[in-house]
């Protein structure tokens, strides 16, 4: 297909990718139940755990845990079969989209879930189009199917329609709701029997030649079976088979029906990732790409956690290798200081849990501890001067000033949030008159997150009043040109936590009013997250 070397074997077995959905359709608990299979926990634990059940891993934070949702994107790094497995869990809850589209940058692959009551979701969509922008290869999973869910071509009508990408089954359902009892695996001609009595057992599979075999009858209820046999007929007819290469490229997605929550149709959907899944891609950037077979190491910071060790006040880069195959102890040049960093102590996730990393190959994902020298976006390699491009930052929909409990305590106030801008949790703007910070979010619920957060790692009691301004545009342009134009509209002038120029406004005649005086200064949405 292409003059491309063949990747070595322990970069081919990698698959990373990140798990996508709209709030509550159940990525949570299919993530726990892929550690499961992966056997890296015994018992998968549950969202909202009651008594002896235990919670689940990749929610850690106090807060995830109180509420049942996740806040911010976890990865986690585990074998299933030969393969090594990187995966993702990134908030549903649109409030914290932005840390979820960045994450999109640093995986191959997304598994798109779907609740299979109410099937495609507004945020799913969003999410979606992120993907499209990278064409990223999609495997969906159709969740909830042992709950009262929608006709089954129904909800692949709508993945078509409002997703504009072909949808081929890998498996289909039989039964629905009560009477839900499995799914025939179409691509390995198999029966898959779900047992609804203990959750965390993997479902009994049986070997079937062809969909005239009479062990299906043994089976499967008589009234049940005249119906799938008519819907996978009618499937056959109507709708594609999977084609890989399509799936690569991002046109066409399969589809598996199943329950996170029963364990059933995970396996199946693991081994579909394993086989037609994507290894590790090349990575885009200036000025020229990075492909994952070369021999040095290149690869770039898409998140930066603090905090997730509140008694060292540590900061965790996640950073996801390009390339080359990576040892603990290499000294790696940081491009945007053109310093060396020794990384002595790397580290592997499972979740909050971590263990030291030896090594890691292109494609995985690994922490690296800091204390601020690493932000979003930053390129680490052995030397050359790359830089990692398209990792975007948004500009925020809510602003609001900030002002700590206690007057004394304003420079405490400055460290926290200035932590909080470089993990990319919310953005921070000085205004260049009067005193306070406006700090914007995406969604309402980042400024009850930011409160907390900061009084529990801080000991800062924070109050967010209402500002007087509605939206923040990045300011470009020649030197000259900025300085006139800041001169001339200082009290809407505001520095960002880089120290690039930020202009504040309050409605959007505010922005026409720029474009039409100051045509030789540009206002944009968008920043490429790059220094």
């Amino acid at each position: 297909m292409t003059n491309r070397p063949e990747l070595p074997a322990e970069i081919a077995r990698r698959r990373t990718f990140a798990i996508i959905s709209h709030p509550d359709a159940g990525k949570t608990t299919l993530t726990e139940k892929f550690l499961l299979y992966g056997g890296a926990i015994q018992m998968a634990g549950q969202v909202r755990a009651k008594g002896e059940a235990r919670r689940t891993r990749s929610d850690f934070m106090q807060m995830e845990k109180d509420r049942g949702i996740s806040v911010s994107a976890s990865a986690m790094s585990f074998d299933f079969e030969k393969y090594r497995f990187n995966l993702v869990d990134t908030p549903g809850h649109s409030d914290f989209s932005e840390d979820t589209y960045r994450t999109l940058t640093a995986v191959d692959a997304a598994v798109m879930v779907i609740d299979g009551a109410k099937g495609v979701e507004s945020q799913t969509q969003k999410l979606f189009e992120v993907c499209r922008l990278r064409d990223l290869p999609i495997l969906t999973f159709c969740n909830k199917m042992d709950r009262e869910s929608r006709d089954t071509f129904e909800i692949i009508d709508e993945i078509q329609e409002n997703l504009a990408i072909d949808v081929t089954p890998a498996s289909w359902p039989i039964g629905v709701g009560r009477e839900f009892i499995g799914c025939y695996d179409i691509l390995r001609d198999k029966l898959e029997l779900m047992d609804r009595a203990d959750r965390n057992k993997i479902s009994e599979s049986i070997q079937i030649s062809g969909l005239d075999d009479p062990k299906l009858a043994e089976h499967v209820p008589a009234h049940l079976l005249e119906k799938f046999l008519e819907e996978i007929e009618m499937a056959k007819e109507l709708l594609p088979t999977l084609d890989p290469e399509a799936l690569l490229n991002g046109s066409m997605t399969p589809i598996w029906f199943g329950s996170a929550m029963n364990s059933f149709g995970v396996k199946e959907l693991m081994d579909g990732l394993a086989t037609y899944g994507p290894e590790p891609q090349i990575q885009s950037a200036q000025p020229r790409n990075i492909a994952p077979e070369e021999t040095k190491v290149a690869g770039f910071v898409f998140k930066v956690q603090a905090n997730m060790d509140p008694k060292h006040r540590d900061r965790v880069a996640f950073v996801r290798l390009a390339s080359g195959h990576f040892q603990r102890g290499m000294k790696l040049t940081h491009v945007r200081s053109k310093k060396q960093m020794a990384i002595s102590n790397p580290v592997l996730f499972l979740a909050a849990d971590r263990e030291l990393a030896e090594e890691a190959w292109a494609g995985d994902i690994i922490g690296i501890p800091n204390h601020g020298q690493l932000r979003i976006g930053d390129t680490l390699t052995e030397g050359e001067e790359i830089r990692v491009s398209g990792i975007p930052s948004f500009a925020p929909e809510l602003l609001q000033a900030c002002r700590a409990g206690d007057p004394m305590k304003a420079k405490h106030l400055e460290k926290a949030l200035m932590q909080f801008a470089e993990e990319g949790a919310a953005k921070v703007f000085k205004p260049t008159f009067g005193s306070g910070f406006i700090v914007g979010v995406v969604g309402a619920l980042q400024f009850e997150v930011l409160a907390s957060r900061i009084e529990m790692e801080y000991g800062l009691p924070v109050r967010f009043e209402q500002s007087q301004f509605t939206s923040a545009r990045w300011v470009s342009g020649g030197k000259d040109a900025i300085d006139k134009f800041a001169n001339a509209n200082k009290q809407h002038i505001a520095t960002d936590n880089d120290g690039d120029t930020v202009f504040l406004t309050r409605l959007q005649w505010d922005i026409d009013r720029v474009g039409r005086d100051y045509p030789d200064v540009e206002l944009t949405a968008t920043k490429e997250m790059m220094v």
